[in-house]
Formats: structure tokens, sequence, C-alpha cells
């Protein structure tokens, strides 16, 4: 992985990543330049299956003020995900049949230059697991504290 643009930190406190993919992104001029400009979210955006093929939903990409309006994109509009057929059938597969959810993890630039994001397959959490997760957070960074000033 290249250049990391966007990351989507609440994925990981909200969900169980069980496997990670790499997806490219069907985007217009306009949304590449918002992207190497920085002016990307991923916090409440999803992935859903529209017809046998991935799209995202709800990511924000900011527009720029040198773009003219004509050519403008729509902020929070849907991008279709390229995958292989056997990711997708794969992917579709889990969601429709073991109740996952395909959630977007990041958003960077390849060793090519070209936008990519990576997205997970992934399993909700509890109230409580959340509660786990964070308590041994808390117990890590205490145990960091204490080997430092040792």
């Amino acid at each position: 992985m290249g250049e990391t643009i966007a990351k989507n930190k609440k994925a990981y406190h909200d969900y169980f990543i069980e496997e990670k993919f790499e997806a490219g992104l069907v985007l217009s001029g306009s949304e590449v330049k918002g992207i190497r400009a920085g002016r990307v979210n991923l916090k409440d955006s999803f992935i859903r299956f529209v017809k046998n093929e991935a799209f995202l939903f709800n990511a924000h990409i900011g527009r720029l003020e040198t773009t003219h309006h004509f050519y403008a994109h729509e902020e929070r509009g849907t991008r279709k995900l390229l995958l292989h057929k056997k990711e997708l059938a794969k992917l579709q597969k889990a969601v429709d049949r073991e109740s996952y959810t395909i959630v977007p993890l990041q958003l960077y630039f390849n060793a090519k230059n070209i936008v990519k994001i990576q997205i997970a397959l992934a399993k909700g959490k509890q109230l409580h697991d959340k509660r786990h997760d964070l308590k041994e957070k808390d117990q890590q960074r205490d145990i960091a504290r204490a080997l430092k000033d040792y």
C-alpha cells in the first residue's frame, strides 16, 4: 500500500474485521482532485450490492473551489467498486447467507498512483464487546506508561 488518504477508525471500533480486500473505484476527475487534496471522510460510509455490483455509499469527497460547477461531482454520491468476479461472489455470499457487513477501512494511492480502497468483511460488535476492547486498550496504555517510567 502507498500513501494513505483517509482511514475509517470507527470501523475497527464497531466491527470484528474478518477478511480484507483491495478494490478500485470509478471516479471522475473532480473527485480525484478532491481526494488528492485530502477532502475525504469514510466515517459513515458503507458498501451495498446493486444488481450484483458493489457500490460505496455515503462516502464524502469534498469539492475544490477551483472546480467549475458544471464538472463538480456529488459529494456524498454512490461510487462503483471494481473487484474480480470471484471476490464479488464471495462477498455477496457472505452478506446474504452469513449476515456479514462490508465496510471500507481506508482509501489510499497504490504504487502506480491509482486510488484504491481497502474494504473488509466484518461482523458487528455488541456493546459489551466494545466496552471490553476499550478496557483492554486502557490496560495496554497503563502498561506502556509504567514501562516508560520504569
